[in-house]
């Protein structure tokens, strides 16, 4: 891989780490607020149960979402580290080039197609 196509692929893994960020503060914002902050209620009985089922199922549906996307993050900066390092677009297992279509796709990828497809069937 030339130094062009890694600076444009860093350069896209930096914009999605941007993004991601950004996202994730919108996350916490909205998941730092508390029960009773969230309905609105000065008091600290609800009005209702279902009321209190449907703040907990958003607040987990926050949690899911920022840990996905902590993930996501994670993995972002382990290809900026590749970049780094002079290993990006090497697959980690077997070594070979990464076809650009696929890191075009799925910057952050550390592996080929092949060797994804091979650990997704052990998985399951």
């Amino acid at each position: 891989m030339n130094k062009r196509d890694l600076e444009k692929f860093e350069k896209l893994l930096l914009e999605k780490r941007k993004q991601l960020l950004k996202e994730l503060g919108l996350l916490k914002e909205f998941s730092s607020d508390t029960q009773k902050d969230s309905s609105g209620d000065l008091s600290s009985h609800a009005y209702h149960m279902a009321d209190l089922g449907t703040d907990a199922q958003e607040r987990e549906k926050s949690f899911l979402l920022a840990s996905k996307s902590g993930r996501l993050l994670y993995h972002i900066d382990e290809a900026l580290r590749r970049i780094r390092d002079n290993v990006y677009g090497k697959c980690v297992v077997c070594e070979e080039e990464i076809a650009h279509a696929r890191l075009e796709v799925v910057p952050h990828a550390r592996m080929c197609v092949k060797c994804k497809e091979k650990e997704e069937q052990t998985k399951s």
